[in-house]
């Protein structure tokens, strides 16, 4: 969409809140006579009610209004209708709320006194990226499958951007809520540590008992010395509506997976060494070795 493009424009509807009349008619008037479909609401609370029964584009709010403020409506849109973009309009005296509002979501700003110049400007940069966003999303929602191969040096700094990645692609195929993902995400996170400690680095897990600081050390000494440090962790992802599963394999010797501590026993709970298989096990539906436990598989189903 182009600003001042009427045949473009009128596919756009955009919502004015403010509490006063005129400022009203003054942001929505150049609007409409663009091409924009222009509604208005007087605060807020009439701003959601509208929101719900209405498709809209963007919302355009003031910041200081009775009974629901600029603020409260930018995290209600950003709670029940995250991808709907807000811009705000600032008067002198509001601009530190104005600030909050971007940091909790909002799209852009335009100050008060420069709405008739800068509104249209801003709000056109907003749809088009809005636009761009949405169309991304569509695609993304007809997503039934994806699998995914990484491979890791013996870094723990590298760990958490891929949990984060893992984390996204979760959430797009739904597979878990928020309280799973940082579940699945321990889980994940005590693998791939062991994978690159234990496995790669081959480091006994029970130095972990020793409060002198022995295992942090031999894990760099190690990390820098041959064979270990040509080792890598390599990760197999796939995931369905369904299900999430991943297998984490390092180069290491390995080991009989029969001689694992059980770590749900009670005798073993207080060891700092059978916590990370305790978390793995109690957090993910199902978890399998391989012969020699260099290799671990792990399985997050769907809730029902």
């Amino acid at each position: 969409m182009h600003a001042g493009s009427k045949v473009e424009a009128t596919v756009a509807t955009i919502l004015i809140v403010d509490d006063s009349g005129i400022d009203r008619r003054l942001a929505g008037k150049p609007l409409e006579s663009s091409g924009y479909q222009v509604q208005y609401a007087e605060n807020g609370r009439q701003a959601l009610d509208i929101i719900a029964t209405m498709s809209l584009d963007a919302v355009v709010t003031d910041m200081v209004m009775p009974e629901v403020d600029g603020l409260e409506l930018v995290k209600q849109i950003k709670l029940k209708f995250r991808s709907l973009p807000v811009i705000v309009m600032t008067a002198h005296g509001s601009e530190e709320i104005a600030v909050k509002a971007l940091q909790i979501g909002a799209a852009s700003y335009v100050p008060k006194k420069n709405i008739s110049r800068d509104l249209e400007t801003t709000l056109h940069s907003v749809l088009s990226v809005s636009s761009a966003k949405r169309a991304e999303q569509a695609i993304l929602d007809s997503l039934t499958s994806v699998e995914m191969h990484f491979e890791l040096k013996n870094e723990t700094a590298a760990i958490r951007p891929l949990i984060a990645h893992m984390q996204a692609q979760l959430r797009q195929m739904q597979v878990c809520d928020d309280n799973d993902i940082v579940r699945v995400s321990t889980a994940l996170q005590e693998a791939l540590v062991n994978a690159i400690e234990h496995g790669n680095l081959e480091i006994d897990s029970a130095l972990r008992e020793h409060r002198d600081g022995s295992y942090g050390k031999l894990v760099k000494q190690r990390a820098a010395e041959e064979p270990y440090c040509q080792r890598r962790v390599r990760i197999q992802t796939r995931m369905s509506r369904d299900a999430a599963e991943w297998v984490i394999c390092d180069e290491g010797p390995g080991y009989n997976p029969d001689l694992l501590p059980d770590p749900r026993d009670p005798a073993n709970l207080q060891k700092v060494s059978g916590r990370g298989l305790l978390l793995i096990r109690t957090f993910m539906d199902e978890v399998s070795f391989n012969a020699t436990a260099n290799e671990i598989r792990m399985v997050k189903r769907r809730a029902k």
